[in-house]
């Protein structure tokens, strides 16, 4: 690995440059007019992995947009890792918020910053770097590989697992490795074993034909703005649990020697909430911050649309009102029970003075593993030599709905292995990606492989 791990080093001022042509291309696969973008991306990626020495490189094409699969598979008898990704990238709105242009990547204190430079180019680059390194010095790749990623992960990967379904035959592997997620905390590397599932709505209310002036017919009709703020305040109560009937009943509780693990991290609620800028921390009663956040199902109000917004009065009773919500899932949850759980409450919640529409919108299964899988302890021994300490194991609250799928549909155990920071604005302006964990970030999975390959002795 020494020679390895030399090319790494010496490399780093050119792996900055070439990451930023791939931060430059506006990947925005939310936005029909940058589709050509997105295809241009993909294009790019399938360039770089040919570059690197990967073999049978191509864009599968989706009803969307297309998969680029990549593989090295010359390491007989050793297992095969399969990596998943994403080139996709979210908007920048607000645009004007950003301190430099968002695919101009910028760096700034040692961060790169760019849309996608954490999620999830910059992540997806560093096993690019670590793969190129093992074929220049090596010749070979200790383990195989097979790599996947998509171009719809931003906008809920509608088209994934039926394309897992169809290519199950050349998909099969040993684990998979996903690097799509932050680190417990600056300094502190970190292995999760568990994400939280999703379920996401829409619902519209209508009231009348047409807004209508509020001194002429107030009283006379409902209100839907008011409706739909009764409605979602029976959804929660005072002390934040969800009180959607049955919405509990498969949730597999925190065993007590995994909040134990919890208390021991280094984890200061004061600062956290400063950081956040909350006046006081709020959720469910009897857990602490990171019990909820990660072990704690949720129920979230999204987005909430109605009525006259401007700037002014305008005495008006709204015709419609429209909330976007999401419930955060945790393990045993099904995300097709809880949504009709969901809707069965709302409707019977809603009063028949508004026209009620309840729409699905996406959702995606939680996922945990044991951190005794001899995968992740091979991760956790690949970071601490990335990082020079050795990782914290935790929890996450967020989803990434395909690792379910590579487990339900492939049978795969998946290794997450995420370099970024939770304060690197992945989905707000400014993203940035700290170099430092980048660059440590290259060394693990240079380890990582290494260290798969010896699991499989």
């Amino acid at each position: 690995m020494n020679s390895i791990i030399d090319y790494i080093n010496t490399s780093r001022d050119r792996y900055i440059e070439e990451l930023k042509g791939y931060l430059a291309i506006p990947s925005i696969s939310a936005l029909p007019q940058h589709a050509p973008d997105v295809r241009r991306c993909a294009e790019w990626t399938a360039d770089e992995m040919r570059r690197i020495g990967l073999q049978n490189v191509r864009l599968i094409e989706t009803p969307g947009h297309p998969v680029v699969y990549g593989d090295w598979l010359g390491a007989e008898g050793a297992p095969t890792i399969l990596f998943y990704g994403h080139y996709d990238v979210q908007p920048v709105d607000p645009v004007e918020l950003w301190e430099s242009p968002p695919f101009e990547a910028t760096i700034r204190d040692g961060e790169i910053y760019a849309r996608g430079a954490a999620d999830d180019k910059g992540q997806v680059f560093m096993h690019f770097k670590a793969i190129e390194a093992h074929l220049k010095q090596a010749g070979k790749l200790p383990v195989n590989m097979k790599i996947i990623l998509e171009g719809e992960e931003e906008v809920g990967s509608a088209n994934l697992d039926d394309f897992i379904k169809a290519h199950r035959g050349e998909l099969g592997a040993d684990l998979v490795v996903i690097s799509d997620s932050p680190m417990f905390d600056r300094g502190i590397p970190s292995i999760c074993y568990g994400l939280r599932g999703l379920t996401y709505f829409q619902i519209d209310l209508r009231g009348t034909k047409s807004d209508l002036h509020s001194g002429s017919f107030g009283g006379a009709v409902a209100n839907p703005a008011m409706v739909l703020a009764q409605i979602l305040a029976q959804m929660k109560d005072r002390g934040g649990r969800v009180k959607i009937p049955g919405f509990y009943d498969d949730v597999k509780p925190l065993r007590e020697e995994e909040r134990a693990e919890f208390k021991k991290l280094p984890f200061n609620e004061t600062r956290y909430r400063k950081e956040l800028g909350a006046p006081k921390l709020f959720g469910e009663s009897g857990y602490t911050t990171l019990e909820r956040v990660w072990g704690r199902p949720t129920f979230e109000v999204n987005g909430l649309l109605a009525g006259f917004t401007g700037e002014g009065a305008k005495t008006v009773i709204p015709a419609v009102a429209m909330a976007k919500v999401s419930m955060r899932l945790v393990p045993n949850q099904d995300p097709e029970k809880i949504a009709t759980l969901f809707e069965e409450h709302v409707r019977k919640v809603a009063p028949k003075t508004v026209e009620l529409k309840v729409t699905r919108m996406h959702g995606g299964k939680p996922w945990m593993t044991e951190f005794d899988n001899p995968f992740v302890q091979a991760a956790g021994r690949a970071i601490e030599k990335g990082f020079g300490k050795a990782p914290v194991f935790n929890r996450e609250g967020g989803s990434i709905p395909v690792v379910a799928t590579f487990q339900e549909i492939l049978g795969l155990p998946s290794v997450l292995f995420g370099v970024g920071l939770p304060d690197e604005n992945a989905h707000a302006p400014n993203e940035k990606l700290d170099l430092g964990n980048f660059h440590g970030g290259v060394i693990a999975s240079a380890y990582l492989y290494d260290e798969i390959a010896g699991v499989g002795r």
